[in-house]
């Protein structure tokens, strides 16, 4: 039951997303709008149905507050999302202001999109604390995770969504919806930097490892 609700809310939340993409642009023969949903609810759909429930629980609403203002990041992030597919549709189905990228790019863009929830799957996968929350999970057991992704960089959920989170709008087709990505960067850059401070000073093990990895979202740079 506790899946099926949020598969259902999943699948509301899939078709206002389609509303306002296909709204927005007037027109629904955008074969790059159809692909980016399916993208979305694709792998939004199989992380609901492979993550641990204790998992889904904790995103969902975490057991205590976080050091972040998390209600705040929701609604920035969302904002973010919308600004995004509102102006992508009004620019590839009405205005055309900057809806000149490429097909190849938008494919690469498509690819990169892809590529965020790949690595948010296998980070999920290797960490049962990958909570929305900046928080130490002590209820649930909170250990270092040095596996999977987190053998290269100490963020790679951040990092995802960061570095390769432009190649959504990029897919979409306007130059413009690129960038509100911008403010994600800064969003997520500092929630790093917090959550990296809590973490060293608040969870054995974790000094050691941030001195084993020693990149928060890429080798050589950050």
């Amino acid at each position: 039951m506790f899946r099926l609700k949020l598969t259902l809310r999943l699948a509301a939340a899939m078709a206002i997303v389609g509303g306002i993409l296909f709204g927005s642009a007037g027109r629904i023969d955008l074969p790059f709008f159809w692909a980016y949903l399916a993208v979305l609810a694709g792998f939004s759909g199989a992380a609901l149905l492979t993550v641990s429930r204790g998992l889904l629980e904790e995103r969902r609403k975490p057991a205590e507050s976080g050091r972040d203002n998390l209600a705040l990041l929701r609604i920035t992030t969302l904002l973010v999302f919308l600004t995004q597919w509102i102006v992508a549709g009004l620019d590839v189905g009405r205005l055309h202001r900057s809806d000149t990228v490429p097909g190849v790019l938008r494919t690469v863009g498509l690819m990169s999109f892809v590529a965020v929830f790949v690595v948010w799957s296998w980070a999920m996968r290797a960490n049962p604390f990958f909570s929305t929350a900046v928080r130490i999970q002590r209820e649930r057991g909170h250990h270092v995770v040095s596996s999977g992704p987190y053998r290269f960089v100490r963020h790679p959920g951040y990092a995802a969504l960061v570095l390769l989170g432009w190649g959504g709008p990029i897919a979409l087709g306007s130059w413009w919806a690129v960038v509100p990505h911008f403010i994600l960067v800064a969003l997520f850059a500092r929630r790093a930097a917090l959550e990296d401070r809590m973490l060293r000073e608040e969870l054995d093990g974790y000094s050691a490892y941030a001195a084993a990895v020693r990149y928060r979202w890429l080798p050589g740079i950050w």
